[in-house]
This record gives C-alpha cells, structure tokens and sequence, in this order.
C-alpha cells in the first residue's frame, strides 16, 4: 500500500476534516487512520494503519498480530506487541500499548506496511498458548483461523513439539475444538 494512500489524524488532514470525509462516504477508518473506501483491504494496510503506534524494535503480536493478517473487521482496544531484539527495551508506552517482554526469534517475524509482525503461525500459537490467562483470545483465534483454517494444524504441531511449555494443554484442546468448528 502507498503512503498516500493512508490519511492519520494531524497529518495532511485534521480529524474533523477525516470525519467529513468518512461521512461523505470517501475514507474509511482503518487502524489508527483513514483509507479510500475503495481501497482492498490488506494486511500490508492495516500494518501501515498501526505504525505509528508500533514502537521500534518490536512486533505486533497475539490480538494486534491476528487483526493485521486479517482477522476481524475492527483492531483490538488495546494493541500488543513483543521485542523483536534480543536485549531489553526502555519505553514510555501509552496505556493502549501492552508490551510482552520476550524476545521472538527472527524466523517468527514478517515485515508488512513498514513494521515487524509476528508470522501468522506464531500468532496462532501465541493466541492458544495464552488461552489459559485470558479467555478472550478465543475469538482471535477463531477470527484467524477464518483467514486460513491450515493455521489451526500448523500452530497445533508447532505446540506439540514445543517442551513443557505452560498453558499448552488448553492450548492444544482449543485448537482442537477449532478444528472440529472449520471442518
């Protein structure tokens, strides 16, 4: 997606300005911005519709990761994100920030509208494994299997050769059951 393409309050437009707009039915809200109405919705826009929030050095992940590879038609309230480095990070987060402060290997990590995403597989995982403290990435993890039913199988093997890792019993039983709900 071209920059051009993406509007973000107090850039070329104020925000009144993009309300009118989407009143009159020329842009839709995206993210953290406003897009044509006619534009393809893409995980590549709705990356570049969170960059501004992303901060350096990290990657979108668990809810914020499922939402940019498609799941869902509105982004999370409150975005996640994980380091991308291997060393600890100082930030001054906003409260819509949560940052998850472990490293994510290099190979779970895509480049999509300008910043570090985690792989939709990863996400799956991330999502199941993280079931058994908040029950509300069930329907992230429905939302995203939506996107693609394989990633059910694909997070579900990746759990199994994973070694005493904690919450993966949930995990694996609701993968389980996601993959009774799409067959």
């Amino acid at each position: 997606m071209h920059p051009a393409l993406l509007y973000l309050p107090g850039g070329r437009l104020s925000l009144p300005e993009l309300s009118a707009a989407r009143l009159d039915g020329h842009l839709v809200e995206l993210g953290e911005g406003y897009v044509p109405a006619d534009l393809v919705d893409s995980p590549q826009a709705r990356a570049a519709a969170i960059a501004g929030i992303v901060p350096p050095s990290t990657a979108a992940c668990g809810p914020s990761a499922a939402w940019v590879h498609g799941a869902g038609d509105r982004p999370p309230a409150r975005h996640h994100v994980r380091r991308a480095v291997p060393h600890r990070l100082r930030l001054d987060l906003p409260p819509r920030i949560v940052l998850h402060d472990t490293a994510l290997p290099q190979g779970d990590v895509v480049q999509l509208g300008g910043i570090l995403v985690m792989s939709p597989v990863r996400t799956m995982v991330d999502l199941a494994l993280g079931l058994h403290r908040d029950p509300t990435r069930r329907q992230w993890i429905d939302l995203l299997a939506d996107t693609d039913p394989g990633l059910l199988d694909r997070a579900a093997t990746t759990i199994d050769a994973m070694q005493r890792m904690p919450g993966a019993r949930v995990a694996r039983a609701a993968l389980q059951r996601a993959i009774v709900r799409t067959r």
